[in-house]
């Protein structure tokens, strides 16, 4: 008798809950090996392949292309332990509880803690794709009951609603973020129909033909949510300065000309923030408002921003204080390809201690950057030109980039902020104070 194991869309961490399907990679009656990927799937923070911790024929699958589900629900079923028409499983996985390995880089479920069998009266060792995974024995392994993410419960905090006047659509009844959006917006309806329109002001309507809506998940959900989060939790003020980068670029030239790896612009800006962040440790924290405390880390990890099909990601350089200038360039180009290929871990987008914008890639000058929340700063940097600019005063053409500091204003005050960024802009026309402070 074959055995059908249910494999349910595993947790993701980082208090994800939800994933879209985004490409199937194994068709019902495919033979699947131990820790195979059976699917590709895009979640809040980055796209990965989910490996299959059992080994044997596909019975069923869950979910079209494009649909989401949530943590714990079902996403194939594998037929094991018995011989099949196009090749035969050894059994190892029905005899084990799978490889464990559900997703490297997420961690793993605990052990199921019990199994049910359910033995139809009639059928055979395995059921064709026209059964719909239905099988003569069917093991479902079930987990520990599913409990609300941290981030469900603090939408909920924040907005004065409580959990347990809600109704749950994930599994065992449990409360996904879609189930507190929509009872806020429920309550916001309420509240308008309550309070009528004041009669001074036209009524709008939706524009003819009813427009083009596209839906924000995924990626470009959630980096909508940060960013709204970022406007109102964070007190954020912006200073800039234009720098004269002539000596910085030329420094650059000369040390890739000295020959070994090619040291990128965006290596050495980190560098110096690095360094900046050493003397002001203020704009390298964290406001912990439950605590009403600020944070100061011991460790800098920078983000930077990169643009992708899918949308803006901030993939994170982790001890970036501690990494000359040629191991920050690889691993910014490792981390740059990983977000091109959709290849991050929630890891590799997460842990940030402040970040590093540089849009001058887009051609422009200067730009307000909104903070990364929970950061408390994000330095910009425009485009690199040639400018009129006093040099040893008299009048010459240099290359200027405006820099730009927004701060959250709660870690510090104008002083702090205006120090750091005269520090890092000082480094960019004289690379040699840069060496003063290593």
């Amino acid at each position: 008798m074959a055995q059908v194991l249910e494999f349910k869309l595993p947790d993701l961490g980082e208090g994800l809950t939800e994933a879209e399907i985004v490409r199937w990679l194994v068709e019902v009656g495919d033979v699947v090996a131990v820790d195979q990927p059976v699917v590709e799937v895009e979640t809040a923070k980055a796209m990965v392949e989910v490996p299959c911790p059992y080994g044997g024929v596909v019975t069923a699958r869950f979910g079209e292309e494009g649909t989401e589900l949530p943590v714990g629900a079902p996403l194939i079923t594998v037929a094991v332990g018995a011989s099949v028409a196009d090749g035969s499983t050894d059994g190892s996985a029905a005899k084990s509880e799978g490889s464990g390995n559900v997703l490297v880089g997420y961690g793993t479920s605990e052990a199921p803690a019990r199994r049910r069998r359910v033995r139809p009266a009639q059928g055979v060792p395995v059921a064709s794709p026209a059964m719909n995974g239905q099988a003569a024995v069917r093991e479902v392994v079930e987990g520990p009951v599913p409990v609300i993410s941290p981030l469900v419960r603090r939408l909920a905090r924040e907005n004065g609603l409580d959990l347990r006047e809600l109704t749950g659509s994930g599994p065992d009844g449990l409360i996904l973020r879609a189930d507190v959006e929509n009872a806020l917006r429920s309550a916001a309806a309420q509240d308008t129909v309550a309070e009528p329109a004041p009669t001074a002001l036209p009524q709008t309507s939706a524009p003819a033909g009813g427009g083009i809506r596209v839906p924000l998940k995924g990626i470009r959900g959630a980096v909508a949510d940060k960013l709204s989060r970022s406007r109102r939790e964070i007190p954020d003020a912006t200073c800039w300065v234009d720098a004269d980068a002539t000596e910085l670029m030329r420094a650059r030239t000369a040390m890739n000309a000295a020959g070994g790896p090619k040291i990128s612009l965006l290596a050495l800006l980190a560098r110096i923030c690095t360094a900046a962040l050493a003397r002001f440790p203020e704009l390298n924290s964290t406001v912990d408002m439950a605590a009403r405390e600020v944070v100061q880390f011991d460790h800098v990890h920078i983000g930077f921003a990169a643009q992708t099909e899918r949308g803006l990601v901030v993939p994170v350089v982790r001890d970036a204080h501690a990494r000359d200038a040629e191991a920050l360039t690889a691993e910014f180009a490792r981390l740059t390809e990983a977000a091109r290929t959709g290849g991050l871990t929630p890891g590799e987008l997460t842990g940030g201690t402040f970040t590093l914008n540089n849009y001058g890639v887009f051609g422009v000058d200067g730009s307000t950057p909104i903070i990364n929340h929970p950061e408390a700063a994000m330095l910009g940097v425009g485009r690199i030109i040639p400018k009129p600019w006093v040099h040893e005063g008299e009048l010459a053409v240099r290359q200027v980039v405006q820099l730009s500091l927004t701060f959250d204003h709660r870690v510090c005050d104008g002083g702090t902020a205006g120090g750091f960024l005269r520090y890092v802009a000082d480094c960019v026309e004289q690379p040699a104070v840069l060496l003063r402070t290593l």
